[in-house]
């Protein structure tokens, strides 16, 4: 039975996974997925937590053993520079050397010893990160207090935080472990750390992290790079992908010493970095490339969109135009045919024609409006509705009309009103036995 596919990643998490992997430098990345997921993404916890496991603190999720996190320190090809401590010189020196000698043996000595006992006892304290920030900040505090204010300015944030954004941004971190204990330390932030030259190219070439390996945030960062003495500084930057050491200092240097090794190491990589900016350049080029060829795709959709929406109104417009004649081809084909069924009515309900002879016979000629002529002999009897009512019934004459006389000119009133309900007869129109009389056309 096969193994059901994982969901696929979205762009942030992603993004989340490549940034994990180099700050951890584990090759795996079905473990650095693992391991993510088991922190809900939680990029900061992940590495912490990673970060506790190399010395000793079990992992909260309990996940399989794995190397160390630790920057990408595997390249052979990493500068490391090392100051030894001056050699006694002259016949006191060497006395004072020699005096102390044993002293200073049996000190460390007794202290190393101590400390691995202690280690039975109860676990070192500094094994378990809980407040990263809160580290780095009381290192500054304690540093100002002790050192002054003049001083290379702190990234204050937690180490991994630093890593990022020396990636993101492609400059050089520089870190320094500060070692309390150790008899340099003092001379160099007082000698070297805090001199205007060494602040000033500090300042503007690279970002500067610091913590003290008193603290668990530093003393976490010590394991993972692997300092051999105090004072130790390391440079780092992005290479090949990955956050990689590129430098080490360690030993009591001097300030013009330190720029210049620092200079050399920048000098050394620098194709490194520029090859790194041209690849994100071209990277960025393409995204943007690919983010207008959207945008002119979606430009492109929504014309199209527009055009069949316009096509659609119109194609809807000329069906309602065309429904709309086709209605109104009917209503005038309802209203031909009730018309010409109303003429029907009207021919069938006519009286008969008089004949010649009878003299109460009224003869009447009608000039139509298209000139036509109708002659039909009516009673003085009859009412003028017969008039009205034989030339409705006639396919020449219009649907709605008037009937007047010559001379006088008068119009016959030949449909029933409110005051004359019903029409005179011809007689009392006073219409004479021979008549003509004109049709006259109504356009309402």
């Amino acid at each position: 039975m096969a193994a059901p596919e994982e969901p696929e990643l979205s762009q942030a998490q992603t993004e989340k996974l490549l940034q994990f992997q180099d700050l951890t430098g584990l090759e795996s990345m079905d473990q650095c997925r693992r391991t993510l997921e088991q922190h809900n993404w939680n990029i900061e916890a992940a590495v912490q937590d990673r970060l506790n496991e190399q010395e000793g603190v079990p992992s909260v999720f309990n996940p399989p053993p794995s190397r160390p996190l630790q920057v990408n320190t595997a390249d052979h090809r990493v500068y490391s520079y090392i100051v030894s401590r001056p050699q006694p010189r002259g016949l006191l020196g060497w006395s004072y050397y020699l005096i102390m000698l044993p002293f200073r043996f049996t000190y460390y000595t007794l202290l190393d010893i101590f400390r691995f006992a202690l280690r039975f006892i109860r676990p070192d304290p500094r094994g378990r990160v809980t407040d990263p920030v809160g580290d780095v900040v009381s290192f500054i505090h304690s540093f100002e207090e002790k050192y002054g204010r003049s001083h290379p300015v702190f990234y204050q944030g937690t180490y991994s935080q630093a890593l990022n954004d020396a990636k993101r941004e492609l400059r050089y971190l520089l870190v320094y472990l500060h070692g309390e204990d150790h008899q340099d330390t003092d001379q160099f932030c007082r000698s070297t750390l805090c001199t205007e030259e060494v602040v000033t190219f500090l300042n503007t070439r690279m970002l500067f992290w610091a913590c003290s390996t008193s603290k668990p945030e530093g003393y976490r960062v010590s394991q993972a790079l692997r300092e051999n003495t105090y004072p130790f500084l390391a440079m780092i930057m992005l290479k090949d992908r990955k956050m990689t050491v590129v430098g080490r200092l360690e030993g009591l240097i001097q300030p013009e010493d330190l720029i210049n090794q620092l200079t050399f190491i920048m000098d050394a990589n620098q194709t490194h970095l520029m090859s790194e900016r041209l690849e994100r350049e071209e990277r960025n080029q393409t995204q943007v490339l690919r983010q207008q060829q959207d945008e002119a795709y979606l430009a492109s959709l929504r014309a199209d969109q527009e055009k069949d929406r316009k096509k659609r109104e119109e194609e809807e417009q000329l069906r309602q135009e065309e429904e709309k004649v086709r209605q109104t081809a009917l209503a005038e084909e309802r209203r031909r045919r009730t018309l010409e069924e109303e003429k029907e009515r009207k021919s069938e309900c006519l009286p008969p024609e008089p004949p010649a002879d009878d003299p109460e016979s009224v003869k009447i000629v009608f000039k139509l409006p298209n000139d036509t002529r109708v002659e039909r002999r009516f009673l003085f009897g009859q009412s003028l509705a017969v008039i009205y009512d034989f030339l409705f019934s006639l396919k020449e004459s219009p649907e709605k009309f008037q009937i007047v006389t010559n001379f006088p000119r008068r119009v016959l009133p030949c449909l029933p009103t409110e005051e004359q309900p019903n029409p005179p007869t011809l007689k009392e129109a006073g219409l004479s036995r021979s008549e003509v009389l004109f049709v006259r056309r109504l356009t309402r």
